[in-house]
This record gives structure tokens, C-alpha cells and sequence, in this order.
């Protein structure tokens, strides 16, 4: 990115200010185009596991989801970055069964499960982890639909297949740019690049979409929906999507992406926003969003929740309160 980032979040030991997180953010307005940003607004930026909502539109644009019956459980697994517990493996291991397929389809790669009791059973079994842990397999169980319903070949994480050109084609869609490229994400599926604000465009049209206007809003609804009406599935439990998307009450919808991206859909407020930590440090993406979801008025500030991620406060291994978070003017004071 060119311009520099901003100051967003500082970490206090103390009296001391041990730790600075520099960062961009975009907010844009369906209608009024960019309302706020800070930082690089047109720097490049790959969105990583936040532009999942975006990957999934042509599993349901192509009629696939509908051809196979997914629900917006499905949807939700679609768009999310699971822990890798039962109520994500058990899902998938069904969803490609219902396909025809197994998980040696999967293209994703194998993962330990972050969900502390799933991994711990799979230890105490002697088990190793399979594809269906991987945080990306309700992603890739959306890929592979979408191949088996275009009767498109195995290899549809290859940027050339006609899974990832109606992705790229839907990138380019909706954040109204030629993606410049993409990077290879750390579940083997190309990620396509766009700037923060057309990236924070693209969640606005999410936000604004509305029932019956045309096949790539319908689409949009769905997918918003699914995710606020299944946040467990989206992430899981002690993750801040999944816990922020509770305290909200399907008031948006948020996904966190790798190297500190996070985006956010506000249907009330027509409203998608985009940001970026520069040294990818996920406490502070999570402090952000949460200040700025805060700002709009969808998340009460003063919630328990919110007031951890905002604020902390940060504890060592006896507990004992060592630190806090503390948000820079340039954050805090920002007001829509």
C-alpha cells in the first residue's frame, strides 16, 4: 500500500505503550459510495478467508445450490473459517456424501482442528485429522458442488477452472475492479486481490441487496443470511465472529480473514466495511471491527463482549491484569 497507515491500536503494559498495530479501513455506503476511510483506501489488498461470501455467490447464481438441496446451513459452512468441531466435520462428511463424493475430493489439505475437544479426541483415539478439519472444507464442499454441477473436472482449485473464473468473474462484479491478481491461500484456492475500498464496495452491495431483484442479490441475501443465522457454523465457539454475530442478533454479518482482514455487512445501515491490520495481528482487527461496528450502532459498546475485544483486559497465566488495548482517537472518535 502507498499511503501510509494509520495508528489503530495501541497495547499497554502497564504505563508503558508496548505495542502499536498501524492499519487501513474503508466504509462505504451503497448509496453514498465511501463514507470514511483511513490509511490506503486504494492500496491493494488480498482479503483472505473474509471475501468468502464473495467466493460462494456463484454456488448459488449458477442454480447449483439449489439443484442439491443446500440450506442455509450449507451457505453458512460455504462462507466460513470453522474450528473444525463436530458440528462443522459432521456437516461436511454428510454434504459430500449427499454429493457423491468423499473427502479425498477435498482440495484443501489436512488440519489439525483448532476446537480443543475435537483435537483432543482425535489424540486420545489415535487419530490424525483429515481435509474435513481444514477451517476452509464448507468452502470447498461449495466448490465442489458448483464443479458437480457444471461437470467441470477434480482439480477446481486451479485458477484456470471454471469454478475460480466464475469466482474471479464475481470478484470483479461486485467490487467494480480488474483484480490485478491473486495469491494462493493457505487452503490451495486462488485469492483474488482488489483495493480495500472496492473490497468495502462489494460487502456494501451485501448489505443493501433485498429479495427478488435480481439473481445476484437474491444471492447476496442468502448468503448475509445464512451467516447471521448460523454464526456457530461461520467460526465457532470462542471466535469473534461467532461471538460477535451472537451479541449483534443477526444484525450483521462479519468474517475475519488471515494476516488481519476483517469485513463486516450491515443491512441496516446499507453499509460494508473493509479493513486491514498492516502487520496482520489479529487482536487488532478484532479491536477494530468491533469499535467500528460499535460506531454504527449494531453493537452496543458497553457489552461485555465488545468491552473484551476493545479493551481487553489482557491477563497472565496466574490472571492477573497486566494490560489493555487501547484505541487511538483516529479510531475511537469516528462517529457515521
Amino acid at each position: 500500500m502507498a499511503q501510509a497507515a494509520e495508528r489503530l491500536v495501541e497495547v499497554w503494559r502497564g504505563d508503558f505503550c508496548e505495542s502499536v498495530h498501524h492499519g487501513h479501513v474503508a466504509v462505504w455506503h451503497a448509496d453514498s459510495g465511501l463514507i470514511w476511510g483511513l490509511g490506503d483506501v486504494d492500496g491493494t489488498i488480498l482479503p483472505r478467508s473474509s471475501s468468502k461470501m464473495v467466493q460462494a455467490l456463484p454456488l448459488i447464481e449458477s442454480g447449483a445450490a439449489d439443484a442439491h438441496g443446500l440450506t442455509p446451513e450449507h451457505l453458512a459452512l460455504a462462507c466460513a473459517s470453522h474450528q473444525g468441531a463436530a458440528i462443522h466435520t459432521d456437516r461436511v462428511a454428510r454434504w459430500l456424501s449427499d454429493l457423491g463424493l468423499s473427502e479425498a475430493d477435498l482440495r484443501c489439505g489436512v488440519q489439525w482442528p483448532s476446537d480443543e475437544p475435537a483435537r483432543d479426541d482425535l489424540i486420545c483415539t489415535k487419530c490424525g485429522p483429515g481435509q474435513r478439519h481444514n477451517n476452509c472444507s464448507g468452502k470447498h464442499s461449495g466448490f465442489l458442488t458448483l464443479t458437480k454441477h457444471l461437470h467441470a473436472g477434480p482439480e477446481y482449485i486451479d485458477p484456470d477452472h471454471p469454478v475460480q473464473r466464475a469466482v474471479r468473474a464475481a470478484w470483479e462484479d461486485v467490487t467494480d475492479e480488474t483484480t490485478p491478481g491473486y495469491g494462493i491461500d493457505g487452503c490451495s484456492a486462488p485469492n483474488f486481490a482488489s483495493s480495500l475500498k472496492g473490497f468495502a464496495r462489494a460487502l456494501a452491495m451485501f448489505a443493501a441487496a433485498r429479495d427478488g431483484a435480481d439473481t445476484r442479490r437474491n444471492a447476496m441475501v442468502r448468503l448475509r443470511e445464512a451467516m447471521m443465522a448460523h454464526p456457530e457454523l461461520v467460526a465457532g465457539e470462542g471466535r469473534a465472529c461467532t461471538k460477535l454475530m451472537r451479541v449483534m442478533g443477526q444484525r450483521a454479518a462479519i468474517k475475519t480473514g488471515a494476516e488481519a482482514v476483517f469485513a463486516a455487512i450491515i443491512p441496516e445501515r446499507r453499509i460494508g466495511v473493509a479493513l486491514k491490520i498492516s502487520d496482520g495481528t489479529t487482536r487488532a482487527s478484532e479491536a477494530a471491527i468491533t469499535q467500528i461496528l460499535s460506531a454504527l450502532g449494531v453493537l452496543d459498546a458497553q457489552d461485555p463482549v465488545a468491552l473484551t475485544y476493545r479493551h481487553g483486559p489482557i491477563r497472565n497465566w496466574r490472571g492477573t491484569e497486566t494490560g489493555h488495548y487501547r484505541l487511538t482517537p483516529a479510531l475511537a472518535d469516528w462517529r457515521p
